[in-house]
């Protein structure tokens, strides 16, 4: 079950308040964009990776792709200036018409086991993601008042990476682009379509990077994983 991934990595993080790229702030004595690069890079199933960065970081990214062994990115191109037109930037890169995943940079904790039910799932539905159940109460709010409770059963929240057959997802790119749509992931330009999507359940640690608070959960994640290592060691 070959596939490929695009990662855009060109966002500015600026709710991470870091003055930078949050994807080049390190963790556990590697850039996030490390982490998140050697799980692929791990998998004999990934044949390649696109990254979409910003022009002012590509020189830097270069040299930690050499300095840590990362052999699987076939391509770089620019970042727009939102995420959907460097996914498509992305996509106009890759050749073929197989399996291709779209995952945030900043979620360096996916799991292969994952990913591999996520391809097989793209490959028999053609298109699908990554969620968790809602586990929090959820409300609709205006102007600080609640207007109705929302009935969570059926709420996920959803993850990346999302998987596509290429061919699919670029058309639903192309379709977006032509009417001038701003989707708010993936998934709903292929939605759009009239597409069925299909959810594989994920889990909690596949955490997004946003805050600085959030580099205090994906430390405790680390440890995590190194203690429960250890033990089955």
């Amino acid at each position: 079950m070959p596939y490929q991934v695009v990662i855009p990595a060109a966002g500015q993080g600026k709710r991470m308040g870091a003055g930078k790229n949050k994807l080049l702030l390190e963790l556990d004595g590697a850039p996030v964009l490390i982490h998140t690069l050697q799980v692929f890079e791990g998998d004999e199933c990934c044949s390649g990776v696109i990254l979409a960065i910003n022009e002012q970081d590509e020189k830097e990214t270069q040299t930690l792709l050499d300095k840590y062994g990362i052999t699987k990115v076939i391509g770089i191109v620019p970042g727009g200036s939102e995420r959907q037109y460097s996914i498509y930037n992305s996509l106009k890169a890759l050749e073929g018409n197989g399996i291709v995943l779209v995952h945030d940079g900043a979620r360096p904790f996916i799991d292969i086991g994952l990913i591999h039910s996520l391809v097989l799932s793209a490959e028999q539905y053609g298109a699908s993601v990554l969620a968790v159940p809602v586990k929090d109460t959820v409300k609709k709010v205006k102007d600080h008042k609640v207007i109705e409770t929302v009935e969570r059963s059926s709420l996920w929240a959803i993850q990346t990476p999302q998987a596509f057959r290429m061919s699919l997802l670029r058309q639903a790119y192309e379709s977006a682009e032509e009417a001038g749509y701003l989707g708010t992931d993936d998934a709903s330009l292929v939605e759009r379509l009239g597409h069925d999507v299909m959810i594989v359940e994920g889990n909690y640690d596949n955490i997004k990077l946003t805050t600085p608070e959030d580099l205090f959960f994906a430390e405790t994640i680390i440890r995590k994983r190194s203690s429960m290592t250890k033990r089955s060691e």
